[in-house]
């Protein structure tokens, strides 16, 4: 409870929805260019509604700012700032790769599959869940995350008044809301999309 205060202290609600909803945007990106870009097996949508973002990679910053944002702001400790990178990389690793987990099994559970099931083409995974490369990704992008990607965050979510970042938390509230309905509502999956997509070109083949 003291390290929520104390994040809350920091961040409002609203910055931190905003947050949330920017890293999975971020994490979006980073999961389609790793497929498209990087292992080239084409692009799919890798989240689990219409828009582009994975909610995981904004579960995942909110844990990185809950558990390691007192660590950051020890900075009168010699020896702690020498191995705080090494801390912060582990824990971040750690971290993620748990809430990754978790999320496989939770979206197993409500929807049939996870959209990483691509992780079974890694040569040291656990169950198509977690994979080895992944995680020390993970523990990389929590060290860019905690040194300079949420102070730029910090100081972009300063910029707006109040009533603009109310504005702003808002919109992005009924986009996603509008998002989540329509994606019940039509039963829609990226493995179903990805089947229609498939149909489609077979059928544009055939004429």
């Amino acid at each position: 409870m003291t390290k929520i205060k104390e994040l809350l202290e920091k961040q409002t609600p609203q910055k931190l929805f905003l947050c949330f909803w920017m890293y999975s945007v971020l994490g979006w990106c980073y999961e389609v260019f790793l497929e498209t870009v990087v292992y080239r097996w084409g692009f799919h949508n890798r989240g689990n509604m219409f828009g582009p973002y994975c909610p995981i990679y904004g579960v995942g910053a909110l844990l990185f700012l809950l558990c390691f944002g007192w660590l950051m702001k020890k900075k009168d400790v010699k020896w702690l700032n020498i191995v705080k990178p090494l801390l912060i990389f582990l824990g971040c690793m750690t971290i993620a790769t748990l809430v990754e987990l978790t999320a496989t099994y939770i979206l197993e559970a409500t929807t049939g599959s996870w959209p990483w099931q691509t992780y079974a083409r890694y040569k040291y995974n656990f169950e198509a869940r977690i994979a080895l490369s992944t995680s020390v990704r993970f523990g990389l992008g929590g060290l860019l995350f905690m040194y300079i990607v949420q102070p730029f965050f910090d100081w972009l979510l300063a910029k707006p008044k109040k009533r603009t970042l109310n504005i702003i938390t808002l919109a992005v509230l009924a986009i996603v809301l509008t998002d989540f309905i329509f994606t019940k509502a039509t039963g829609y999956t990226p493995k179903l999309a990805e089947a229609a997509m498939f149909i489609h070109h077979i059928t544009a083949l055939s004429f």
